[in-house]
């Protein structure tokens, strides 16, 4: 209790501090600096926050009350040269024993530093705002203007400026809207007989509604509603510009009256500047340059071909089959002209990765003497067909002390003339063991090696059409992928293959559509003797048992080191003694140390045996982010999972006989059966001024059954880590309240939720507080430990809860994060002591990550 009320003192004494600093250090004697805006309408109180941002003027930025960038700019030093140069001639021969010491033009540059560093800071801080009438009464105009524009046009606004304390004050804004108008009738005045005829087929989803009250918005989105509507129904030469609006609001008792003008488009006739009439343009020929280069656009065509009515052009011999290039296009002859044709061309085209800069003209066909026929002529220029890669890296983990990693790749555009990529790499990397059982005099004694092909196809590869479900404008890939690996003196060391036929589809902006129709891994673990040098948690949880007092046990297991400290001998003697508790063969054994053994041999069990994973899933992302820059969206993505059902309907197909433990094997392995889903869903909240309110949830269980009793330990879930809960480092929480007793935690339940608000400090750092709660559970498999599983609601008091704060600078293409994670509400403690009991600096958590959590 005293360490917790010298924390509160400390954490007063440092705001009493920062609120004691000078926020009016640089506000001149005649001038205020602002400290609040307050809008009334109609004498109440506004919240809205859109409407506090038409205000030229806003209080300087706060963090928890505090104006820390303000009082950052304040350090700055308004005239840093007469500064310098004053404390340089302060002192008698200060100048020339620098001089001395560094040189004439050191100490100039010395200077130049300091002014630099000032100029620095105040660039990185937010100036005072200082109270300026003329904004004050812009501001007012621009609330009038604002409310004007949702359907107040007889509003009237004014503003008082009011002092506060010395050098401060406050600015209130008072609004009188009256009564708003409504709009009325909505009339037409099109001049051409085809864009009035295309209006009135969809006049019904016109944004401009009668009997709602006025709003400029929806004008302007009716304006961007007909421009979309006559350029993608032919009306190739449709602008904005030949469409507006005109309002009659007089003496109509606070009615609008509206009326659509459209008028004929400008164009030259027989060298006359003259209006005709809008005509609806059909594609008469599509041509297709594949290969096309500023530098050959006037070599002759030497290669032709035709394909569904397009004509493609080849400079030199064709490389692709036609098919693959009219897949990608949209813009289909006999067709009438549309904007969303060409965007979705540009689209396919650009995601292709194997052209460049593709562009798309249109010119007046000149055998159709209607001028209402376009040709469009599509050029690409292709990328190199061979690409190649490099990477090295440097790193530490828990399993080495030091490696080295290196790979490179190749890629290989337009393989088999269908547009494909194929892209081979292979990896390796040598380190250091950390491994306290390895005796070899090898520095660098850990290697891993591994390979992957994958080869990218633009279409759906089935062995039945799919296009009338996953049309093309959906932009549908298949990946097929293999890969291999292989690691030596890395834990139990492995070999890995990994299969995957993978579909991708697009079926709108915002949802993506991804399915694993195939997806095998294959894990043969090579050296599960040295199981328990790796899990030294578990070897010391049953050395423990074997050497108690009351245990029995075959001294050839152990062995007695030159402190006298008997301990069973890896791997013979820990395996020998698991066999025989199993067996009964050992005595005195109490029921929480059987209970012990067993879950100890389980997890064994399950860590050293081979995996063959034989799963398909589908994967559904709904995605509301418009741009990198977007900060107010949304994101939710769904994933199902099922795992060994073909295997076993073909086990039985085939009679194959079940093994001794009751289950199918192939090739000598017990492959996995199970169901598998996970929800994750995101959510932010843009609240100006790069202040952003984040929130995370996700849930995940995987089921294990027929021939499976467990999930495998590559399919589990985990919990900790920079992009989980920070207070815990990654797999050191849970499951339940077992205490993250094991190197490697794992489980095949999890919930996780996270928070955090995000604010920027200066310039392009940003920080963030955040709490993280979550846990991982088992259920429904073979853990019987009651602290480790999941039986009933209750259990989510279980849910570990971590707060922190956190630093990011934003470098535009990434983000560096570090976080610092507090351990609040610890479920592996005894109940009545989980809250805030190693809530200090000496068991925070260090995350170092790139890009934010979520």
């Amino acid at each position: 209790m005293k360490h917790f009320w010298a924390k509160i003192s400390l954490i007063l004494l440092t705001f009493s501090l920062l609120s004691s600093c000078n926020a009016v250090k640089r506000v001149e004697s005649d001038e205020r600096l602002l400290m609040k805006n307050t809008i009334f309408a109609d004498g109440e109180k506004v919240k809205e926050k859109r409407i506090y941002n038409q205000l030229y003027e806003e209080p300087n930025s706060r963090f928890i009350g505090i104006p820390l960038q303000l009082y950052f700019y304040n350090l700055a030093k308004p005239e840093a040269d007469s500064v310098f140069q004053r404390w340089l001639y302060k002192k008698p021969q200060r100048k020339e024993r620098l001089v001395d010491l560094l040189s004439e033009k050191q100490v100039v540059r010395l200077g130049n530093i300091y002014v630099n560093i000032n100029e620095w800071i105040k660039e990185t801080g937010e100036p005072p705002a200082i109270i300026d009438s003329s904004l004050t009464s812009k501001s007012a105009d621009r609330l009038k203007a604002w409310y004007w524009n949702k359907g107040w046009f007889n509003a009237e606004t004014s503003y008082e400026i009011l002092p506060t304390r010395k050098k401060r004050g406050k600015v209130n804004y008072f609004v009188t809207p009256k009564e708003p108008y409504i709009v009325d009738s909505i009339t037409t005045r099109i001049a051409s007989i085809v864009a009035d005829s295309i209006y009135q087929a969809h006049a019904a989803d016109s944004r401009i509604v009668p009997g709602k009250q006025y709003n400029t918005e929806d004008f302007g989105a009716e304006r961007e509603r007909l421009t979309s509507l006559f350029r993608n129904n032919g009306l190739y030469h449709f602008e904005e510009e030949y469409l507006s609006f005109e309002a009659d609001t007089i003496n109509t008792d606070h009615k609008v009256n509206t009326a659509v003008i459209i008028q004929n488009r400008q164009a030259t006739v027989d060298g006359i500047n003259t209006r005709v009439p809008f005509k609806v343009h059909k594609i008469s020929r599509v041509n297709i340059f594949p290969d096309y280069t500023f530098e050959n656009r006037n070599e002759p065509i030497t290669d032709t071909a035709s394909h569904e009515g397009f004509h493609i052009y080849s400079f030199d011999k064709l490389k692709y089959r036609p098919q693959a290039l009219t897949n990608a296009i949209f813009i289909n002859p006999d067709n009438i002209y549309t904007d969303q044709q060409r965007s979705l061309t540009y689209n396919r085209l650009n995601q292709l990765r194997i052209f460049k800069y593709p562009n798309i003209q249109y010119m007046t066909d000149p055998a159709d003497s209607t001028q209402t026929d376009l040709i469009a002529n599509i050029f690409l220029t292709a990328r190199p067909k061979y690409s190649l890669g490099f990477d090295f890296d440097i790193s530490q983990s828990n399993i080495q002390k030091f490696g080295i990693g290196f790979g490179g790749s190749l890629l290989i555009r337009n393989v088999f003339r269908g547009a494909e990529i194929l892209e081979v790499s292979a990896r390796g990397s040598i380190g250091s063991s950390k491994d306290a059982a390895n005796d070899s005099d090898k520095f660098f004694d850990i290697t891993e090696v591994g390979a992957d092909a994958n080869l990218s196809l633009p279409r759906i590869l089935f062995p039945v059409s799919t296009e009338r479900f996953i049309p093309k404008y959906m932009y549908p890939f298949t990946n097929l992928s293999l890969g291999i690996s292989t690691q030596t003196n890395i834990g139990l060391d492995k070999q890995s293959l990994t299969a995957i036929m993978n579909y991708r589809w697009l079926p709108s902006e915002t949802r993506t559509n991804l399915l694993d129709l195939i997806n095998v891994q294959y894990v043969r673990n090579l050296n599960t003797n040295n199981y328990f040098n790796v899990y030294r948690n578990s070897f010391e949880e049953l050395n423990d048992i074997a050497t108690s007092e009351n245990v029995v046990a075959n001294e050839s297991y152990f062995t007695i080191n030159e402190n006298g400290t008997k301990n069973l001998i890896i791997p013979e003697g820990a395996n020998s003694f698991l066999r025989d508790a199993r067996l009964g063969d050992v005595d005195n054994l109490s029921s929480p140390q059987t209970q012990i053994l067993n879950d100890i041999r389980e997890r064994k069990n399950r860590l050293t045996e081979d995996n063959l994973i034989f799963a398909s899933n589908f994967t559904y992302i709904l995605n509301k982010k418009e741009n990198i820059y977007d900060e107010d969206f949304s994101r939710l993505r769904i994933k199902l999972e099922s795992a060994g059902n073909f295997l076993s309907i073909a086990a039985e197909a085939a009679n194959i006989d079940k093994n001794a433990e009751g289950r199918y094997s192939i090739f000598g392995v017990n492959f996995s059966q199970y169901v598998k889903t996970e929800i994750d869903y995101i959510k932010h909240w843009d609240l100006g001024r790069k202040n952003v309110f984040a929130v995370r949830t996700f849930g995940g269980i995987a089921i294990p059954y027929g021939n499976s009793n467990s999930i495998p330990f590559i399919r589990s879930f985990f919990a900790g880590g920079p992009n989980d809960n920070r207070a815990w480092q990654p797999y050191s929480l849970g499951p339940g309240s077992s205490g993250g007793r094991n190197e490697f935690n794992e489980a095949n339940l999890k919930i996780a939720l996270s928070a955090e608000y995000r604010y920027n400090l200066f310039g392009d750092l940003n920080s963030a507080i955040f709490i993280d709660a979550g846990n991982i559970w088992n259920v429904l498999d073979v853990v019987e430990e009651e602290a480790s599983t999941f039986t009933s609601f209750s259990d989510l008091k279980e849910m570990a809860i971590g707060t922190g704060i956190g630093l990011r600078y934003d470098f535009d293409f990434f983000v560096l994060r570090f976080d610092i994670g507090f351990k609040t509400y610890d479920p592996a403690r005894p109940e009545g002591e989980r809250w805030f009991k190693d809530y200090d600096i000496r068991h925070a958590v260090y995350n170092v990550g790139i890009n934010y959590p979520f």
